[in-house]
């Protein structure tokens, strides 16, 4: 595909992704049905969206909305196993000190969370400290602004990978896909992507929605796509601001049930869990997942 031809392309997504939201159903309407657009076979092959058969009594509402996995950091009290597989534990402050890493490690291998997510540093140490568990280790890139170069992102890429990294969570180059420079954005998903594929690990694209309008936020979604990446995110939690269900319709119009969709930021009740995947998310990142998660025991 030339760059001409994938200006044309996203721009015909644009223009199909506004009409859907702004015509009869309102926003997220083809994202409820898990539509996706009507794109070309190899980018919307139609496959059906796996759901989980059963789940625990207590957190039937969120599994059967569709989630598959909830992001989460702060304090831990007593959770219920079903909810804890879900949830990819994080902790991505700056001024996290080794002390509070380990503790979030130790955490994740008592409850059998998914993964820990930390920032690139600390991923040796959690390798370490999650070594014999089922528990995978989460890294960011380009993180929090999406800023750096391709070249400075693959090799950030390359060496969270070395170090133990088994997904990957990007910042798109928000500042490119603003200014239109829509093949740049695509490959630098793209080399992300192909690196971390070799080593097994999955990519997660954060698109940074508050900084863009509708229709970026679907050009983004679709190169995302494009570029074979496993989930688009919303947020990276240090933006203007979070997740809204409006955009996790557009996102899961975009990319269809075959990829992710991962709601971050600003989410901190159950009843925000569940509007986020109502609308279609699969993972939520969340702060107060305490809170979350003893509202679904109550």
């Amino acid at each position: 595909m030339t760059p001409a031809e994938l200006d044309n392309l996203v721009a015909q997504i644009g223009e199909e992704i506004l009409a859907r939201l702004n015509g009869p159903g309102g926003s997220g309407s083809a994202a409820k049905k898990g539509e996706g657009l009507n794109l070309p076979g190899e980018i919307c092959p139609g496959c059906i969206q796996r759901c989980p058969q059963t789940c625990a009594r207590n957190t039937k509402e969120i599994i059967a909305a569709g989630a598959d996995r909830v992001s989460a950091s702060d304090r831990l009290t007593k959770i219920d196993p079903a909810i804890a597989v879900l949830i990819d534990h994080t902790i991505l402050k700056p001024e996290a000190t080794r002390n509070e890493i380990v503790k979030v490690c130790r955490e994740a291998r008592q409850y059998h969370f998914a993964s820990v997510c930390v920032n690139p540093y600390w991923v040796p140490l959690v390798r370490t400290e999650l070594q014999g568990s089922p528990v995978k280790v989460c890294t960011v890139v380009g993180f929090p602004l999406g800023a750096t170069s391709t070249e400075a992102k693959v090799a950030e890429t390359v060496a969270a990978l070395r170090a133990g990294a088994e997904e990957i969570d990007m910042v798109i180059n928000v500042g490119a896909l603003r200014s239109g420079d829509h093949e740049a954005v695509k490959l630098d998903i793209q080399q992300v992507v192909k690196a971390s594929h070799e080593a097994g690990a999955l990519v997660k694209v954060i698109l940074e929605t508050a900084l863009l309008d509708d229709n970026q936020k679907a050009v983004a979604s679709t190169l995302s796509k494009l570029a074979g990446a496993d989930f688009v995110k919303t947020s990276t939690g240090f933006g203007p601001a979070g997740a809204t269900a409006h955009d996790v319709s557009l996102m899961r119009a975009v990319v269809g049930p075959e990829m992710g969709v991962k709601a971050s930021g600003g989410i901190r009740t159950l009843a925000d869990l569940q509007t986020m995947t109502a609308a279609g998310a699969t993972r939520i990142g969340a702060s107060a997942s305490v809170k979350i998660v003893e509202a679904t025991a109550a």
